[in-house]
């Protein structure tokens, strides 16, 4: 028996009746909502993936940041896709890129300070990738590039706002939430939406329209 996680239904999904299952390789609570508000029905695993290892060797290797996205987009859907026969399994992953340096999410409050530090007053680029597989083969694909100008921000507004936002900012790369008061930090954002949000949704949902899983 699967141990994945049920994901609230929406009151009136928009799933066609004879659909395949639709499964989230994420524990991404962002992405889950985006999936929910979107009016698909689904169920979400986390998959079991050393993404650190991961991105480390592919970084050793001269891998791009998106390049390496896109991997660990696959990597997740195919971990959790051997579970589920039949099923189309949505792998994600998003890697966030400044001079060359990548950024994980920060473990804590100093991490987060800093990482605002380093960001602060330059544009970065959140790396975007979604990965639809299906017992065992990729069906789909999709990468996607967002490019964000963060304003100088002084020491006393990052204290501040990493006081103000709270535990949250620990679960996004860089340290902020576009769609809450990460606002604040930016003065341009270029790019999709979702992109920034970590699931290109608009393209997901052409694909999903095309194999018949949500009514065109």
């Amino acid at each position: 028996m699967s141990n994945a996680t049920a994901v609230p239904q929406v009151s009136a999904p928009l799933m066609a009746p004879e659909a395949p299952v639709l499964v989230l390789a994420s524990a991404s609570a962002a992405r889950r909502k985006v999936l929910a508000a979107a009016g698909l029905r689904f169920e979400a695993e986390a998959a079991a993936v050393d993404e650190t290892a991961v991105k480390e060797s592919l970084k050793a290797e001269g891998a791009t940041a998106l390049q390496a996205a896109e991997t660990l987009a696959e990597l997740k859907a195919q971990r959790v896709a051997v579970k589920y026969p039949g099923a189309l399994v949505v792998g994600a992953d998003q890697i966030l890129s400044c001079n060359d340096v990548w950024f994980d999410k920060p473990p804590d409050g100093d991490h987060a300070a800093a990482h605002l530090r380093a960001l602060s007053g330059k544009t970065h680029e959140l790396n975007t990738a979604v990965c639809v597989v299906r017992n065992g083969a990729r069906a789909w694909h999709h990468n996607a590039v967002a490019r964000l100008t963060m304003r100088a921000l002084s020491n006393t507004f990052i204290a501040a706002y990493l006081e103000a936002a709270g535990s949250e900012v620990l679960a996004s790369v860089g340290a902020y939430q576009l769609e809450g008061q990460g606002a604040q930090l930016f003065t341009a954002v270029e790019g999709d939406f979702f992109t920034v949000l970590g699931l290109p949704l608009l393209p997901l949902l052409d694909f999903l329209r095309a194999n018949k899983v949500v009514p065109s």
